[in-house]
């Protein structure tokens, strides 16, 4: 593609995703893909021809980045009962595995997490989510070998997570 301006909208849902798995707020999410539009579209001319989705991702999480930064100059704190209840069919045992899933995934460390979600959610190949994270692939594929199993563990080992009681 080569006018990067025609190929951004496509690639606003996406972003969204990504910005809502990093701040888990859906209105700063918005906000951080808002301010992630306004960089590349006024930095537009130092993109160079390739993987679109992988330089604005690259933007989005540099402004997370720096962000982050700065709030931990000022902690702010969050009420964890804000904290979206994942949705499913209505079945009470499907809520209790999906709430024991996403606990062990919240176990995982930060780095496991984010390429987790790159590939596994996003789809990005390994060298899309090397450069991105500006890692080798080797690096890559090792953290998600390692949340892999680790995940494996979290959900098989009864003991490794606070166990929700099932109600018949």
């Amino acid at each position: 593609m080569d006018d990067p301006l025609r190929g951004i909208e496509g690639e606003i849902p996406a972003l969204r995703r990504y910005a809502r798995f990093l701040l888990r707020d859906p209105e700063a999410a918005d906000d951080l893909v808002q301010d992630t539009l306004l960089r590349a579209v006024s930095r537009v001319h130092l993109w160079r021809p390739g993987n679109l989705r992988g330089w604005l991702f690259t933007i989005l999480r540099n402004l997370h980045l720096n962000s982050r930064r700065d709030a931990s100059r000022r902690p702010t704190l969050l009420p964890l009962d804000d904290v979206d209840e994942p949705r499913t069919n209505g079945e009470q045992v499907s809520r209790v595995e999906v709430a024991e899933a996403l606990a062990a995934f919240r176990r995982l460390s930060e780095e496991q997490r984010e390429v987790m979600f790159l590939v596994v959610i996003e789809g990005l190949r390994y060298r899309e989510a090397a450069e991105f994270l500006g890692v080798q692939v080797g690096t890559v594929m090792s953290r998600l070998a390692r949340a892999r199993e680790r995940l494996r563990q979290l959900v098989e080992e009864p003991d490794a997570l606070p166990h929700l009681r099932r109600v018949k």
